[in-house]
């Protein structure tokens, strides 16, 4: 049995076309108002306000602990970011951790100056979270450019013998000195 147009009447292909008719302009204004809904993210995202819609969103969340840490307040942007690690791609949570690292980063060089001992161990601390951070991007995605140049800023940066206690050196040979291993 072979389907023809003459077996449909000009009423049925009417009532056909209203409803492909009526399903099409709603399915565009629905379109058209998440356009609306996606314009008033970005502008209250980059003025640096809470978005109306989309509030929970990985990309609500990061776009607000963007705007904190570019206006300095590192603490509040931390926990934003720290909130965020777990969560997203690969290549999100590679952005996040790139910025953590580059908020580290800018602490230390705003921090750092004169000889205080107790700033320096700020600083060394600071790059050594930088550093962590941006290897844990590198991690999760190894094509980010400018992860890997801040990386090597801050591998530059970084003491060659570091502070026993602090990040990644803690080793009894570095805290003892002059204990020799293995005796009594």
């Amino acid at each position: 049995m072979a389907f023809s147009l003459k077996s449909i009447s000009v009423k049925k292909l009417t009532l056909i076309l209203i409803i492909v008719a009526v399903a099409s302009t709603a399915g565009i204004l629905s379109e058209l108002n998440r356009i609306r809904q996606i314009n008033a993210f970005n502008q209250a995202v980059s003025t640096g306000k809470n978005p109306q819609t989309d509030m929970q969103s990985f990309e609500a969340r990061f776009s607000t602990a963007y705007w904190l840490a570019h206006n300095e307040r590192f603490k509040e942007a931390t926990l934003l970011y720290s909130q965020l690690t777990g969560k997203g791609t690969a290549s999100q949570r590679a952005a996040v951790h790139h910025n953590l690292g580059n908020m580290f980063f800018l602490k230390s060089l705003q921090v750092s100056g004169g000889n205080d001992p107790k700033v320096r161990d700020e600083v060394e601390y600071l790059l050594t979270q930088a550093h962590s951070s941006y290897k844990q991007a590198l991690k999760l995605d190894n094509n980010n450019w400018g992860t890997r140049r801040n990386l090597d800023r801050v591998i530059t940066l970084l003491p060659e013998n570091p502070t026993p206690g602090v990040g990644e050196s803690d080793s009894p040979g570095l805290i003892m000195g002059n204990i020799p291993v293995g005796l009594p």
